[in-house]
């Protein structure tokens, strides 16, 4: 069956994902080399990933190495990609606190990196995973829509990732490349670890699967706009495709609320897991009591239509867990003394 526009677009390209090894950009790597590309190049540092995530197929190329190491980047950028999709970054909220320098090397100095490497080589394409949980701030009016913007965020990935936007605003206008800010909510889905600085819903059914009872932090009754990991993958290939989609932002989202409370009642349900939940008190930086995003512009300008009913994701990444156990449970990484609550706030 033939593949639709967008996706058949990527035949024969050659196309550098940085973070491939996470969970966006390992699905992503998945749709593209499976799209027909010509060479998917996956740079990652495995500082919070795992090898065994990349696709092994002939026109994957995995290197491991940072987006800070210039020898790395001359390499991956010699290959002369056509798109870069740009997925690398320190995550997150919490990790950014407490390692604020390198939460600036990574996301402000990298993606800086990143974006002169992409115009010296000519790149067709740069498409910027940016958060759509970061930029809008605590005092957005609901649904989030792109026209709104805060300057009092709460963390310093927040700032960061805010910085990438206008780094990537500053290389459109002054340089003319062809830039794409795509603003992820609460994305999740196979492929996803946990760990001390991951979110929430890979750490509950991390713990679920052990019958531990789940953390959460807060009343229960706050919400997120969580987003199957397909759907932005599909979202980031109409991004690379659409000229309507340079220059702009647009959130990929759901659309749809979640509370954490039945986020943690499913999870438990589906799991088995009879030991229940914990509530512990709110974080300082967690400000947002709720979050909802628009995409009527995803819609209008890249055709983006998110299809996966919340329910079905939850049920592919337990199965995706159940699959790889040992290799989840010796890549978990939680740091001593470090609660594993939820992480309220995704990017990726």
């Amino acid at each position: 069956m033939a593949l639709p526009d967008y996706q058949e677009f990527y035949r024969d390209k050659t196309v550098l994902i940085t973070g491939g090894a996470g969970a966006i950009g390992s699905n992503l790597t998945r749709a593209v080399a499976g799209a027909g590309a010509k060479l998917v190049m996956v740079l990652d540092d495995l500082s919070s990933a795992v090898k065994w995530n990349v696709p092994a197929l002939a026109n994957v190329m995995f290197i491991e190495g940072s987006i800070l190491d210039e020898v790395e980047l001359k390499r991956v950028f010699f290959e002369g990609p056509d798109l870069v999709f740009h997925l690398a970054a320190l995550f997150a909220n919490q990790n950014s606190i407490d390692h604020p320098e390198t939460d600036l090397l990574v996301n402000g100095l990298g993606t800086l990196k990143l974006l002169q490497y992409s115009r010296l080589a000519g790149v067709e394409r740069f498409i910027y995973a940016s958060s759509g949980c970061s930029i809008y701030g605590s005092s957005a009016p609901l649904p989030l829509t792109e026209e709104f913007m805060s300057l009092h965020l709460s963390t310093p990935y927040q700032i960061t990732k805010m910085l990438g936007e206008l780094y990537c605003n500053f290389f459109h206008h002054h340089y003319e490349l062809a830039v794409v800010k795509a603003r992820f909510f609460n994305s999740y889905g196979p492929g996803e670890l946990p760990g001390q600085y991951r979110n929430v819903i890979p750490n509950f059914i991390y713990l679920a699967m052990q019958g531990k009872p789940l953390p959460i932090t807060g009343t229960g009754e706050e919400t997120r706009d969580f987003t199957y990991v397909e759907d932005i993958v599909d979202g980031l290939l109409r991004a690379g495709y659409f000229e309507a989609a340079v220059g702009q932002e647009f959130n990929l989202a759901s659309g749809r609320e979640t509370r954490i409370i039945d986020l943690a009642e499913m999870i438990n349900g589906q799991v088995g897991n009879k030991a229940g939940v914990n509530f512990t008190e709110r974080r300082k930086w967690d400000t947002k009591s709720r979050l909802l995003a628009s995409v009527d512009r995803a819609q209008q300008l890249i055709g983006y239509e998110p299809h996966t009913p919340f329910e079905a994701g939850l049920k592919n990444t337990i199965a995706w867990f159940r699959e790889n156990w040992e290799g989840i449970r010796a890549a978990a990484s939680f740091g001593p003394g470090i609660s594993s609550a939820v992480r309220s706030c995704v990017t990726k």
